[in-house]
């Protein structure tokens, strides 16, 4: 427990940011999910427009912190390399 002002303060600040993180991190997963939803249905062209955006939400994600950015380069470049093989 914190006991100190500026302990309590990081309490609250971690809550926040956590809060944050898990929300970023759902639309991450959301969109790599719609991405390889239509990877494999075979659409190439609405795949890669779902592959782009899921690719700016991975990055924006490891450049906040809600992930490691060899995490986001190496799910992008797996998703990239399905779209090819499609």
């Amino acid at each position: 427990m914190a006991n100190t002002k500026s302990a309590k303060k990081m309490v609250r600040k971690i809550e926040r940011r956590t809060q944050i993180n898990r929300m970023r991190r759902s639309m991450v997963r959301t969109s790599v999910k719609k991405a390889e939803a239509l990877i494999e249905t075979g659409d190439k062209d609405n795949a890669k427009i779902a592959l782009v955006a899921a690719e700016r939400q991975l990055m924006r994600g490891a450049q906040k912190g809600a992930f490691n950015k060899k995490m986001a380069s190496r799910k992008i470049s797996r998703l990239n390399k399905k779209l090819i093989n499609a």
